[in-house]
């Protein structure tokens, strides 16, 4: 059930969620979620995510929005209209990539994700409209405690499936950034909405899961993306804990003939 009330001239809407421990989910205007600024990094994790975060250039679809503000309130994304992207050229209050990360197979793989407030989602031979996107990318290196990592493989979000990619080429990679580009294709199934590319882009403020507030990350874990449209893995926040610990294994790029 959602409650909608107006202040200030802004529509807030409240979703909540029945249940023995109930509780209510705010969204709030796309355009005035307000980012997490990137915190000083302490730990050999933290410092590594902020190494080796990626450049993303934006390719005829909206630029990466902040999801959700340090009270818990959520991004109520855009209804769709058309494939104009006048209306999310961007935040006027900055924009936000978010990441987790950890060891799988011997391998220390940093996930980020990004999160688009419209996008257009194939579904078999048609493609449906949506409010949330969120697309993904991981940066596998030895030891996040080793200053000579090197970035080792990449893994991408895919309509179906993953993208993997071992060893990275160095013309994707500018410093320790890989350098990915966000597009709409042709929104077939076998169209990547997230690939590498050989172009310099552009890097949002890092806010990495352990650094966001309780009331953030219960947010984002809790928050159903989909909102009663049919349900697509790009409707998933990646980072929440059963979605993120499947896909670092799903997506480790270091198998050979799918053994491990």
């Amino acid at each position: 059930m959602a409650i909608q009330a107006a202040k200030n001239g802004e529509t807030r809407v409240a979703v909540l969620v029945c249940g023995p421990e109930s509780m209510a989910t705010e969204t709030i205007n796309y355009d005035q979620v307000q980012p997490f600024a990137q915190p000083e990094p302490v730990s050999d994790a933290e410092k590594a995510a902020v190494k080796f975060k990626p450049q993303l250039t934006i390719s005829g679809s909206c630029k990466p929005y902040p999801a959700v503000d340090s009270s818990g309130s959520i991004s109520g994304g855009l209804k769709w209209s058309d494939s104009s992207n006048d209306d999310c050229a961007g935040s006027p209050l900055g924009s936000q990539v978010y990441s987790r990360s950890g060891w799988y197979s011997y391998k220390w793989g940093i996930m980020y994700t990004w999160y688009f407030p419209k996008a257009q989602q194939p579904y078999r031979e048609f493609s449906t409209d949506s409010r949330h996107m969120w697309l993904w990318a991981i940066v596998w290196i030895d030891d996040p405690a080793d200053d000579d990592s090197t970035v080792q493989g990449l893994s991408m979000s895919a309509i179906i499936g993953h993208q993997r990619m071992s060893p990275v080429l160095d013309y994707y990679i500018n410093g320790s950034s890989v350098k990915l580009e966000s597009y709409v294709g042709d929104m077939s199934p076998t169209s990547e909405p997230i690939q590498e590319t050989l172009d310099a882009g552009e890097t949002q403020d890092l806010i990495q899961w352990d650094q966001l507030t309780d009331a953030a990350r219960e947010s984002l874990s809790s928050f159903d993306f989909a909102e009663g449209e049919p349900s697509f893995r790009h409707h998933d926040m990646p980072l929440e804990d059963s979605v993120f610990n499947e896909t670092l294994k799903n997506a480790y790029p270091f198998c050979r003939r799918r053994f491990c």
